[in-house]
């Protein structure tokens, strides 16, 4: 059997290191006012907060966490938030969303909005607040062409940190039902050893699955949220 050869070898271990990633951990918190309620023809929104001028709740998240908890057949109704922004027009846009469960009781004064909620089905609206964000770094990769070829070498790392808070307010009792907390934490690696391969921690994804599993048992009755 002839040996691998000086650039074969780094290729197999590139391919083979696609399936693998850095090293994530999640911490949820909860904390809870009222029991889920969901029943047959309720829905959630769940909207990210924007009105900071330091950061923005990203909307791959918001879409990761509802694509996520979305599941009829488990009784869980999720309206994409793109979707319910828009057809609330402007009431949920950045400038003008409500930032306490007491303005609610204001946007039911306007039939337009009452009967659009109505219409959806509201019975809890979610709003996340936080980002993601790289913390630190470190290392270097250097690369070169030569007549010998091109090819890479170092090592470098970078943290990332994922801090985000869900709001739950149940839209119809008027009330915030509790709050979830998800904090992940992550280290990504790129060894460089002529082909650079990326072992990326999936922090933000892990924080939306996270917060979408804990959604799911705080929204629904016991026995639905068990099956």
């Amino acid at each position: 059997m002839k040996p691998l050869s000086n650039l074969a070898a780094p290729l197999l271990l590139a391919t083979a290191a696609l399936s693998s990633g850095g090293c994530t951990t999640v911490v949820i918190d909860e904390y809870r006012r009222s029991t889920g309620e969901l029943a047959v023809g309720d829905s959630v929104v769940i909207l990210g907060r924007r009105h900071s001028s330091e950061y923005e709740t990203e909307p791959d998240l918001i879409d990761c966490v509802g694509d996520t908890l979305h599941n009829p057949e488990s009784g869980v109704n999720v309206i994409p938030e793109q979707q319910f922004v828009d057809a609330l027009y402007p009431w949920f846009e950045p400038r003008k969303a409500p930032m306490h469960i007491k303005s609610l009781s204001k946007l039911m004064d306007i039939p337009d909005v009452r009967d659009r909620m109505e219409q959806y089905g509201v019975k809890y609206i979610v709003w996340i607040d936080g980002s993601t964000e790289t913390t630190s770094s470190a290392g270097s990769i250097g690369c070169s062409i030569s007549t010998a070829g091109a090819g890479c070498f170092g090592f470098g790392t970078w943290d990332k940190e994922s801090d985000y808070e869900a709001s739950v307010w149940d839209f119809r009792d008027q009330e915030l039902s509790g709050k979830i907390s998800a904090d992940a934490q992550g280290t990504s690696y790129m060894p460089a050893i002529v082909v650079p391969i990326p072992l990326i921690a999936r922090v933000q994804n892990n924080a939306c699955k996270g917060m979408a599993a804990q959604l799911r048992e705080f929204l629904l009755p016991p026995q639905s949220a068990s099956r």
